[in-house]
């Protein structure tokens, strides 16, 4: 039973101990301890403090490549609007040149239809008017065979020319 009733010296010499301990522990070492403690919670806080601030550029960070996605979408869409109105632009530029140049080939051929039946019809003028005076030559000589014929025509062709003048 020794144990559970300890001597008043034990008791004494237990307390004494203990108190210097105490005192040692509070004089130098707690302070350690407590300078050790709050320096691992000043690290703590500054690393959430840095989590922090790095989740927030990241958010950042995530919302310019987000503005950038979209404004390089814009982009794209405009671009691709432009090179709609210029590919309808040249289809309808080039729609245009081709109906022109059909119209000139056209108006080309008309005129040179034209022409050749100008040509053809001059032609056609030309061989009349040689086979009509083969014709009358032929017809005259005939008639004009004899002087007094040939007289009479002469008197009525003068006379024609000045009833006419």
């Amino acid at each position: 039973m020794e144990l559970f009733t300890p001597d008043f010296g034990l008791i004494f010499w237990m307390f004494l101990s203990f108190a210097v301990l105490f005192f040692v522990l509070a004089k130098w070492g707690w302070p350690v301890i407590l300078k050790g403690i709050d320096q691992r919670a000043d690290l703590i806080d500054k690393g959430v403090e840095y989590a922090q601030n790095a989740k927030e550029q990241l958010d950042h960070a995530r919302e310019e490549a987000e503005k950038y996605i979209a404004e390089a979408r814009r982009q794209q869409a405009d671009m691709l609007r432009e090179a709609d109105k210029m590919k309808t632009q040249i289809i309808e530029d080039a729609r245009e040149a081709a109906q022109k140049e059909a119209q000139k080939v056209m108006d080309a051929a008309k005129q040179s239809i034209e022409q050749s039946r100008k040509e053809a019809e001059q032609n056609f003028r030309n061989e009349v008017s040689t086979f009509a005076l083969d014709i009358a030559g032929k017809v005259v000589r005939n008639q004009l065979a004899d002087a007094k014929a040939q007289k009479q025509l002469v008197n009525t062709l003068l006379d024609e020319i000045e009833n006419k003048n």
